[in-house]
């Protein structure tokens, strides 16, 4: 009750984004803009874009172009958990959050929420074999992950108080927008643990905040897609019974062989992959030419027509219905 008195002038049963009913593709674009994000523009292909293409190590600051195709594109924003990991790795301890991530809550919920983006993701610490080491790393990263989204959340809350002594609570709403929650781990386990500890994070903050209408399933693009323990389809199969009701997933990086498969759960909203750029530079090493943006958009179209062929309705087709939403 005493939030629900705190929070009399703020907006409630807020939603973390707005979905369509079939399943979405964002394909992966490495940059803030160019000729990659053009290309994405003409071809009409919703996107995915890591927080890291804007920050300038430099400044120590977010920095969105003054001109720039995303500005025109349906796009998504990841929050660089990977790339931030690496760093991590590479060069210690960082500034930001978590001593992981260069960049602060402040300046990443400032960023997310004012670039434009569709919708934007929690930070999180990513959990693939390369980066965590052992059971051990992977049960911190999955920890750390509930915690930056408690501290994403506490941020958020306290600015729109600050905004709503000022603003309509329409207004603050539509400024300061909650981010996607995101899962972590890599056995179907750990991706449970991880789910538990998001929905008691969440709950907490209801009914400041609807149910998560969209959750992010991160370290999926290096596993297989079969084995029982880590494969794709055994956390998802883990994962459906226990989600809010009504929330749909993302997932991170996907394979383009899963999506035969991932087509026919409707609770799976969306998926990302930047498979096209990996391929692009092997295809152009195999050829002995030049890794073009031309090479590298002739092969985004060429991924993701064929993402498009696999998520097609094809006789046969067993679609599930989220028995749980």
């Amino acid at each position: 009750m005493e939030m629900v008195r705190e929070m009399m002038g703020l907006p409630v049963e807020q939603g973390n984004a707005v979905l369509d009913d079939g399943l979405v593709m964002r394909v992966g674009i490495p940059h803030k803009g160019g000729k990659l994000a053009f290309h994405a523009f003409n071809e009409g292909f919703p996107v995915m874009v890591s927080a890291n293409a804007f920050w300038q190590p430099a400044t120590q600051s977010f920095q969105f172009p003054q001109a720039t195709d995303l500005s025109e594109l349906d796009f998504a924003m990841d929050s660089a958990g990977y790339t931030a990991m690496k760093m991590w790795q590479a060069k210690g301890t960082q500034r930001g959050m978590a001593g992981v991530f260069p960049w602060t809550y402040e300046q990443y919920i400032e960023f997310a929420t004012l670039c434009g983006a569709s919708w934007w993701s929690q930070p999180d610490l990513c959990c693939e074999p390369e980066i965590a080491h052992n059971q051990e790393e992977i049960d911190f990263r999955i920890n750390a992950t509930a915690t930056l989204l408690e501290g994403v959340l506490r941020v958020l809350y306290e600015w729109q108080n600050q905004l709503a002594k000022t603003c309509s609570a329409s207004v603050v709403a539509s400024m300061l927008r909650p981010p996607v929650p995101v899962v972590q781990g890599w056995s179907v386990s750990d991706y449970e643990r991880s789910l538990d500890l998001l929905n008691a994070v969440w709950e907490r903050w209801q009914p400041w905040l609807a149910a998560p209408a969209l959750i992010g399933v991160g370290s999926v693009c290096r596993r297989n897609l079969k084995h029982p323990k880590h494969g794709l389809f055994a956390v998802l199969a883990a994962l459906e019974g226990k989600l809010p009701k009504g929330s749909r997933l993302h997932l991170f990086g996907v394979k383009g062989a899963a999506l035969s498969e991932v087509k026919m759960l409707d609770w799976v909203a969306s998926v990302d992959s930047m498979a096209y750029d990996f391929g692009a530079r092997i295809k152009a090493r195999e050829s002995g030419i030049s890794n073009s943006i031309a090479h590298r958009s002739s092969e985004m179209s060429r991924w993701m027509s064929a993402a498009a062929n696999r998520m097609r309705p094809i006789p046969g087709d067993q679609f599930r219905l989220n028995l749980f939403g």
